[in-house]
Order: structure tokens, then C-alpha cells, then sequence
């Protein structure tokens, strides 16, 4: 399954998800906040993806994926303002972002918000890609 493949599903699970056009689900919209999905969708999304593609991802992955294994409390700091640390790891995840604009004053709770329909795929090729790799061995 290749990346347009991947992409595609993901298109068609957030527009199913969030009941938004076709046109609407760009790889740079945010799903939160420009497409207007909350938890309980991106659950759904997370549930169509499986269905159609054979990948499980729960929500709690999601959130690994997102702060890459750093411990909260390196990842935020004591205001829940994004650490340096937490930054870098953003911007592997999340290339888009401007850290050097985010850097001081980033939420943790508005960390989700910049979270794409680009990044969301990309995080379901990495699944496809080690669970192709898991099968193999």
C-alpha cells in the first residue's frame, strides 16, 4: 500500500468522521480546529482507518506519536507551556509548525489543534510500514 493509497482512506475516513466535503479534508487542514473534529471523532476516524485498512491505532498512540516518548514533565513545563524539548519532537511530527513562533508560549492543550490530515497520514504509513515490516520477519 502505497502513501496515495494511505492517504486516500484517510481523506475518506475524516470526511465520513466529521460529516465534512471532500474538499474541505486537505492534507494541511487541522482536524480539531478547522475541520471541527472532537475526541469522540477522532475515535471514529481512528476506528474507519482499522476497518478500511487493517491498521490499529488507538488513541493513546496517537498521543505517543505526538510526544514521542518524552515524559510530560519534560515535554511541558510547570505552566503546561511546550518545553524546547517538546518542540523538537513537535516538529518531527509536525513539520509545518513554527517552532521559533510557538517556542514560550505553545500550550500543551492546544498541541492537538496544529495536528493535520498530512500528519495523521503519515502516522498511519509509519503503522502500515511496521506492521508490513512485523509481517515479513
Amino acid at each position: 500500500m502505497d502513501r496515495t493509497q494511505i492517504s486516500a482512506a484517510v481523506q475518506q475516513a475524516v470526511v465520513e468522521a466529521v460529516g465534512a466535503e471532500p474538499e474541505e479534508v486537505t492534507p494541511e487542514a487541522t482536524l480539531l480546529d478547522e475541520l471541527g473534529a472532537e475526541s469522540i471523532d477522532l475515535l471514529d476516524i481512528l476506528f474507519r482507518l482499522e476497518r478500511s485498512l487493517g491498521v490499529r491505532i488507538q488513541a493513546s498512540q496517537l498521543a505517543e506519536y505526538v510526544q514521542g516518548g518524552i515524559p510530560d514533565e519534560e515535554f511541558g513545563d510547570e505552566n503546561e507551556i511546550i518545553t524546547e524539548r517538546g518542540l523538537a519532537q513537535l516538529k518531527t511530527v509536525m513539520p509545518q509548525i513554527d517552532v521559533d513562533e510557538l517556542a514560550g508560549r505553545l500550550q500543551a492543550t492546544q498541541v492537538m489543534g496544529l495536528f493535520t490530515v498530512d500528519n495523521l497520514t503519515a502516522l498511519v504509513a509509519a503503522q502500515v510500514e511496521a506492521g508490513a515490516t512485523a509481517a515479513a520477519v
